[in-house]
């Protein structure tokens, strides 16, 4: 094994970048090739199915079993044209990734025997039914009662990956409930749209929908594949378990937006000439701060279309990896002392009118309704820190999250001293500064400059979990393997269980015969003043700001079972029944998988270290041990064992830390077995997740020390395991 790992460090030294040809013409030109989206509708569907097909993605509007026939009947033509033969049903699970079933497009043409034909019926596109049991479901559905439904999202266009398109689809149980992200995704941007539409009909009633956006910045970590299929724990867990930190990582800042390796460069380019047949627009590439990471991140969009479409990109960043002898990490912590990856969910809310309801207007009223969408933002975030936590923590983004530039597990908003600065005006003033209402019940914020003022001015924070950056909120704690869904699921119906909060409370005030602007005034004065336990732009890293969220009364649990209790309190669970997002059957579920997935990823954890302490690092220490016994009786038997004593006064040393650390590792090891297999024996999902967590998982540090330990003393030809130098600086 040893010579293994020699003989993938020198290959890997010696790869070259990958040799990669653009496609013919401008990127506009091959933009969403692959994507059926409106021009290829053109295309293909007749003009009154397009007014059809527009007006469900564009309205909402019910899709007629007849228009899905010529669909369906167009789409497959489109599909065969790129050389499609297959189709499926493109879904997301509860496993933060995506499941997909390949059928052909061939049927008889009569009786069997007598050929066959391409068809693909309306019927195909708008549904089928996988086998509901065989995914995570909390209960929701056993083994006896397999029957699962997915249903076309015509607001995601199809696409075509290799041989297949692939259709966009929500995944529910026979009994109706939500089994993916997507379902509950689209109720969410449904409740925020008709909540964020009555309030903006304050201001203009020409506001007839309200958008929420999204814009990721996926971080990675890239990996020579040599190096990588070395690696046990990188392969089966996607992370280090164990692993020395290099002399040299990120203390320099030499790597953050420094010149892009070569081969990473080839590899960055092919992912975006990929990503934009895929109507992806990429627009950002980057070195990150640690070494081997990296960045990319396209323009904003829709975030149902947004959310798919990270997926996508993570997918297709798997395969171009593989092509460039790399392999991507989107694990949240995968080595230990240096950056995790985050993936940097960027929110906003539009209108159809074009206006960002978080963008400084000119005008007073226009201020009025940036400030009014600002703070029933910050009472979102408030009344919900802790769901907000929940709908981000995973047992791996648990290891990122407080730690080396990523945001803490306390969920605050970063506001900037200017914006601060406002509200605590407005809390303060009662109309003289902040907002003055004169005879014609017009809106006159003393804040003309404001637009100028923050986009120029406004620092960011990067310990700030959510920040608001400009014209956006910037909620950074989600993690780099995350289904973004999960995030937006609660971020958005918590914001429009908010809104619709707001505009009774301001509705009560005008019906007493206050006016509307003095209304949304008195409203948003008594929000400041409550929800400022939310806002903070200090250190979040420091022990000052536990002890002061703590008092503040702000979410801090650490427990990542715990912190999932957060989706079933009776307020989530009113909030997600009110906007008709979640009932408490399938939050109660989704908890259930929750429960699973944390302590499965623990327990395989578990397993691959103690694999690597029995198999790679204890045989390889003992070895080197007996190597050095070996020395220290050849020199006794030389010099007699008076004079041995001192000239193998180091051997002597080395052979003591070497038992300590076999010993110390070879005990941890068997007592986390032990450990385990009480936990295994617990049935309740909650309690065995607490099991591993608090049984299970302290182990992991004590092991890894003294494994890590041997790595050093252990002579380097002999280690098997390819090192941080070598996974991090080989590129």
């Amino acid at each position: 094994m040893a010579n293994l790992r020699f003989q993938v460090v020198g290959e890997a030294f010696k790869k070259k970048a990958v040799a990669v040809e653009a496609p013919k013409g401008l990127t506009s030109e091959y933009f969403g090739k692959y994507v059926f989206g409106r021009e290829q509708m053109a295309k293909y569907l007749s003009k009154e199915t397009v007014k059809v097909i527009r007006d469900v993605i564009d309205n909402g509007a019910t899709l007629d079993r007849d228009i899905a026939n010529h669909v369906a009947a167009g789409m497959k033509q489109w599909a065969m044209d790129l050389g499609a033969t297959h189709y499926t049903h493109w879904f997301q699970p509860l496993t933060d990734g995506t499941a997909e079933k390949h059928d052909s497009f061939i049927e008889y043409a009569g009786a069997p025997g007598e050929g066959v034909i391409e068809e693909f019926s309306g019927k195909l596109l708008v549904q089928q039914e996988p086998d509901a049991s065989s995914f995570p479901s909390g209960g929701l559905r056993n083994t006896f009662e397999a029957r699962g439904y997915s249903a076309w999202d015509p607001s995601s266009p199809a696409f075509i990956v290799d041989d297949t398109l692939c259709i966009p689809t929500v995944f529910i149980s026979y009994t109706g409930e939500s089994l993916d992200y997507k379902a509950p995704l689209l109720k969410a941007l449904n409740a925020v749209d008709k909540a964020a539409v009555s309030v903006c009909q304050y201001f203009d009633k020409n506001v007839k929908k309200v958008y929420s956006y999204l814009g990721w910045e996926q971080e990675y970590f890239l990996v020579d594949e040599g190096l990588y299929a070395t690696r046990p724990d990188l392969l089966l867990t996607g992370r280090t378990l164990v692993g020395h930190e290099s002399a040299k990582n990120q203390q320099l800042e030499d790597h953050y937006f420094g010149a892009i390796p070569e081969r990473v460069q080839a590899f960055m380019k092919e992912i975006e000439f990929e990503a934009y047949k895929y109507g992806i627009p990429c627009k950002t590439r980057h070195n990150e701060v640690a070494p081997n990471q990296f960045e990319l991140a396209p323009i904003f969009g829709e975030t149902n279309l947004a959310s798919d479409q990270n997926l996508l990109i993570m997918s297709i960043m798997k395969r171009v990896a593989r092509k460039h002898g790399f392999r991507v990490l989107l694990h949240e912590k995968p080595f230990a002392g240096i950056n995790g990856s985050g993936k940097h969910n960027n929110w906003s809310l539009g209108t159809n009118t074009g206006v960002g309801l978080f963008t400084p207007g000119k005008t007073a009223s226009e201020n009025l309704q940036f400030v009014t969408f600002i703070v029933n933002t910050l009472m979102a975030v408030y009344k919900n820190n802790a769901l907000l936590k929940a709908s981000i923590m995973t047992a791996s983004n648990a290891h990122r999250l407080g730690a080396n530039e990523a945001p803490p597990a306390i969920i605050s908003i970063f506001l900037g001293s200017q914006l601060s600065a406002i509200l605590d005006k407005i809390e303060k003033n009662s109309g003289d500064e902040a907002l003055k209402v004169d005879g014609k019940r017009k809106v006159s914020l003393g804040i003309a400059k404001l637009p100028e003022v923050l986009l120029d001015n406004t620092d960011r924070n990067r310990t700030s979990p959510f920040a608001f950056t400009g014209n956006r909120f910037e909620f950074r704690a989600v993690g780099s393997s995350a289904n973004c869904g999960s995030a937006m699921i609660a971020l958005n119906t918590a914001v429009a269980a908010q809104l619709k909060e707001f505009k009774t409370a301001v509705d009560a005030k005008i019906a007493k015969g206050m006016g509307k602007e003095e209304a949304i005034f008195s409203v948003l004065k008594a929000y400041i003043k409550e929800c400022k336990a939310i806002r903070f732009d200090g250190n979040g890293y420091s022990d000052e700001w536990k002890k002061e969220a703590k008092k503040r009364g702000l979410d801090c649990e650490t427990s990542v079972p715990k912190i999932y209790d957060a989706y079933t309190t009776k307020a989530s669970i009113k909030m997600f029944e009110d906007c008709k997002v979640f009932t408490a059957k399938e939050l109660e579920a989704r908890n259930e998988v929750k429960w699973e997935i944390y302590t499965k990823k623990i327990q395989i954890e578990a397993r691959v270290l103690g694999d690597l302490v029995l198999n790679h690092i204890i045989p390889v220490a003992t070895r080197y041990q007996s190597m050095l016994l070996d020395n220290v009786f050849k020199i006794s038997q030389v010099y007699g064992a008076a004079k041995a004593k001192k000239l193998a006064a180091h051997d002597n040393s080395t052979i003591e830390d070497l038992s300590e650390h076999i010993s110390a590792v070879k005990g941890f090891v068997e007592q986390m077995v032990e450990a385990r297999k009480v936990a295994n024996k617990i049935k309740d999902e909650k309690k065995k997740a607490l099991a591993y967590q608090e049984t299970v998982l302290p182990f992991f540090d004590q092991i890894r020390y003294h494994a890590d330990k041997l790595e050093m003393i252990v002579d380097d030809e002999m280690w098997t395991l390819p090192k941080y130098r070598e996974l991090l600086f080989i590129r």
